[in-house]
């Protein structure tokens, strides 16, 4: 197996469970007004996701040490710092690229799911349900799921979404402490609309 993305998988499922702080809710109660400070935005790929607000951006401090041959990590946000201690789990937001060359025969996003589940389940998390297709924006992405118990009051849910686009494998990671909170998370992506189409 050629899992050449696997240390930038590696480093948001490690840095998470020592990441663990309090929070007061799982859910705002009100969505703040975007600006251009809370949206990033990836033009050659064509998404943009939107950083809920007050999360703290780690990006730069998860690049260093990678090889940018090998893959980037292209943003990486945390709902408060992955230093501080808590007794609840740090929600995160980790998207990463690289070159789908790296992968021979890999020809759709789904041929990455079997290297992300063994590199996933070799953290102590177990898979939730079977891959799936999702789309976003009419974008097809796979959807894989994973949970870890941390303690009997916390577990961990974690999704990815794989996407293969312009000779990228782009991985969304989104980490909270309930499935709901996942797909909050997972509101805040968008894709541009493709160029036009006939329908």
């Amino acid at each position: 197996m050629n899992s050449r993305l696997a240390p930038l998988v590696v480093v948001a499922l490690s840095l998470s469970p020592v990441a663990q702080v309090q929070k007061k809710s799982t859910a705002p109660s009100s969505k703040p007004t975007e600006t251009a400070e809370t949206i990033y935005r990836n033009p050659t790929l064509g998404f943009r996701y939107r950083i809920p607000y007050g999360w703290v951006e780690r990006t730069k401090e998860m690049q260093e040490g990678n090889d940018a041959g090998k893959g980037e990590v292209l943003l990486a946000v945390f709902e408060r710092p992955p230093q501080a201690a808590g007794d609840t789990i740090n929600a995160a937001v980790v998207i990463a690229s690289e070159k789908a060359a790296a992968y021979p025969g890999l020809k759709q996003a789904e041929d990455y799911i079997g290297p992300l589940t063994e590199l996933t389940t070799s953290k102590g998390f177990k898979v939730d349900g079977d891959p799936s297709e999702v789309e976003i924006d009419s974008r097809p992405l796979v959807r894989a799921d994973f949970s870890k118990v941390l303690n009997e009051k916390l577990t961990m849910h974690q999704s990815t979404l794989v996407l293969l686009a312009k000779g990228q494998i782009v991985s969304f990671t989104f980490i909270a402490d309930i499935s709901d909170g996942v797909n909050d998370l997972i509101d805040g992506l968008a894709f541009s609309a493709q160029k036009s189409k006939a329908k």
